[in-house]
């Protein structure tokens, strides 16, 4: 273990100052992340900023949505009443990550910046263009069997963000309050946030240096909208997804008014399927329709020799997900 200085923040703009005076320090909440990437030395900061003190918490309906404060506790969110009832896909996607004594300590906002579980990126005796930009990528030659299909490049093709929340907050359009080190506020859509690969994977969202994540909104759910989380992994706890589904469906007389569809486990970065929403919508709640946006959701795929599957995977994924929504 390298040494390093820890800190308890008071306020954002200690915070951020002690970011700015060493920008090779790390924030750190729960620390359920960060902890296994210094055990690794995957990531060696000379000093850790705690946040905990901080004001970023909360679960309250607002104007514009529900908002989750970035130091909120996954498990907290996920049982919360006004998440369970009005966004289950959510809810559902907390309770079935990790373990319970990791959603007790692991903060939304660490939850959003966790690294991809590739094993040649967590392993240093490997070359990895996320740890060493133009190192190389032996995933592409060597085991990719749990690697993304969608999104990827010839630099990395890493599931780039490992977890399942993103994956649901991407299907219902949430927004994140970030906060630089002059103080100002930004909202940033997350599906923007984070960044496909390209030549450039060890660039993974579009976080500024020492800024913040605040707050998630989640934009109000139509009353008339129901929402599911979807899972499909190689055991049946404490398992990152082989393919997952975050889908909405607004249905009416037995036709689609609206739909969402994101994917998990297969893409360089949470997928939202607008081809699979534009094949569903308006068209008959029925096994055809989403075999055909299932279809439409993995058009671009690029899978390689040990990852084939996923397509077919997701695929049946997406299907059974829309089909417990739509009975």
């Amino acid at each position: 273990m390298n040494n390093f200085s820890y800190t308890s923040a008071a306020s954002a703009k200690e915070a951020t100052a002690l970011r700015k005076d060493t920008p090779q320090a790390a924030y750190i909440a729960g620390g359920t992340t960060l902890l296994d990437l210094m055990k690794a030395n995957l990531q060696q900061p000379p000093q850790l900023i705690d946040l905990n003190r901080l004001p970023f918490r909360g679960i309250e309906q607002t104007k514009d949505g529900l908002r989750i404060g970035a130091l909120e506790r996954m498990s907290d969110v996920g049982e919360h009443p006004l998440v369970v009832q009005h966004y289950p896909a959510v809810s559902q996607s907390l309770l079935l990550a990790a373990s319970p004594q990791l959603r007790h300590m692991a903060s939304i906002g660490g939850n959003l910046l966790q690294r991809t579980r590739c094993g040649y990126f967590r392993d240093a005796a490997f070359p990895c263009n996320k740890r060493v930009p133009g190192s190389g990528c032996p995933a592409l030659t060597g085991d990719h069997h749990n690697l993304a299909i969608l999104g990827v490049s010839e630099s990395c093709i890493a599931t780039s963000y490992p977890g399942d929340l993103s994956v649901a907050l991407v299907a219902f359009d949430a927004v994140l309050t970030l906060q630089n080190q002059k103080g100002k506020q930004r909202q940033v859509s997350l599906t923007d946030f984070y960044r496909l690969p390209g030549n450039t994977p060890h660039l993974e969202t579009i976080l500024e240096p020492g800024e913040l994540i605040v707050a998630v909104t989640i934009p109000a759910a139509p009353p008339a909208q129901r929402s599911t989380y979807l899972k499909v992994r190689e055991r049946s706890s404490y398992a990152y997804a082989l393919a997952s589904a975050a889908v909405g469906l607004e249905v009416q007389g037995g036709s689609i008014r609206a739909a969402r569809v994101a994917l998990g486990g297969v893409g360089a970065q949470p997928w939202r399927s607008r081809a699979a929403e534009q094949v569903l919508t308006g068209a008959p709640a029925t096994e055809a329709t989403f075999r055909a946006a299932a279809a439409a959701a993995l058009q671009g795929a690029q899978p390689r020799e040990h990852n084939r599957y996923k397509v077919e995977l997701a695929q049946n994924t997406l299907v059974q997900a829309l089909m417990k929504v739509a009975s």
